[in-house]
């Protein structure tokens, strides 16, 4: 306390400003909060209450000043369309802010949702008001009666909201990505979310899931991305992260800390002794996905469109030693789906 007290009084000597409850988001999406002792083009001296952190201004994201984080946790920032058309049916943020996972949690949780078949559940997001939904093509291949239940918090209650008349417009077993659209609704308003435009995924990240793994709804994990692109053999790559995944969370959106969606989950390594590695479809291939759609568009008289079940990729040669085991997204004691 005297080293702190001692650095804030000769701070105070050389004239720098004080403000209080400062917030310093920083670029790797982590974030800092207390009293801002000095800053130069060079450093900045948070104190912090316990220290004064020494924090290199090449570090720094933002600095926001007090009340104003607490504000942005409900501001919906512009959503604007990826294409000139603005037919596009996902949405990139022109200015998102970092928040915590709890905030972030609060405005997107509505968008996140639970998928039914008669085989099993799984998880799912909005994209679009007029109610586009992706999930994974492996929790709804082979099912033509499909439900999205939506969880709707009001002030007083929780509302279990859920839509039947759902259809199957575009899949891709490759991709294992589907794109549902919920009909019926006179005036389609849905909370949506928009998907990461820029590629801007690191290792080190935190990014956070929420879903329905074993049928919980809206449970919420937190990790970090360890690799953001793990080439599983097939050819694609995949973000491989650190956030708890189960059964049920198949289809779900991994969120970065500024809500936007960085991946969709989709498979988990499952073995004894294996811990912490799940993977998630990174948003450049969910981009590809919906700006084609009609490449992947769904004909249930086809064979090749996506009406067959087909298992995820394997494990890597590295990784042979490590089985990935596949089944039913309910059977919860073997499968690798997440």
């Amino acid at each position: 306390m005297k080293r702190t007290l001692s650095l804030f009084l000769s701070l105070s000597i050389l004239g720098s400003s004080l403000s209080l409850a400062e917030t310093i988001l920083l670029k790797n999406g982590n974030r800092l909060e207390g009293d801002l002792l000095k800053r130069s083009e060079k450093q900045l001296f948070l104190d912090v209450g316990f220290d004064v952190l020494n924090i290199p201004s090449e570090a720094v994201s933002e600095i926001v000043e007090a009340g104003v984080v607490e504000e942005a946790a409900v501001f919906e920032e512009e959503l604007v369309s990826t294409t000139p058309s603005g037919k596009s049916l996902f949405s990139k943020q022109s200015n998102g802010k970092t928040r915590y996972v709890k905030e972030n949690a609060e405005i997107a949780g509505e968008a996140v949702v639970q998928i039914g078949t008669p085989s099993g559940l799984g998880s799912g997001f909005v994209i679009h008001p007029d109610g586009y939904v992706i999930t994974n093509n492996h929790v709804i291949a082979g099912e033509h009666k499909i439900t999205v239940m939506i969880f709707k918090q009001t002030k007083r209650e929780l509302e279990k909201i859920q839509k039947k008349n759902v259809k199957i417009l575009a899949t891709s077993p490759v991709l294992d990505l589907a794109l549902l659209k919920i009909e019926g609704e006179e005036n389609p308003n849905f909370v949506y979310v928009p998907v990461e435009a820029t590629g801007g995924v690191r290792s080190g990240q935190s990014v956070f899931a929420i879903g329905s793994p074993l049928g919980l709804g809206r449970s919420v994990s937190q990790g970090i991305v360890s690799v953001r692109n793990r080439v599983i053999s097939g050819g694609l790559f995949y973000i491989q992260h650190t956030a708890e995944i189960n059964s049920g969370n198949s289809g779900g959106p991994l969120f970065n800390l500024q809500g936007e969606v960085v991946g969709v989950l989709n498979m988990k390594m499952v073995s004894a002794g294996v811990e912490g590695l799940g993977f998630a479809i990174p948003a450049s291939l969910l981009r590809l996905f919906l700006e084609n759609q009609d490449a992947y568009a769904f004909d249930p008289r086809n064979p090749n469109a996506g009406f067959r079940y087909l298992d995820p990729p394997g494990a890597t040669p590295e990784l042979d030693d490590v089985p990935v085991e596949t089944g039913p997204a309910e059977d919860a004691a073997v499968t690798s789906e997440s």
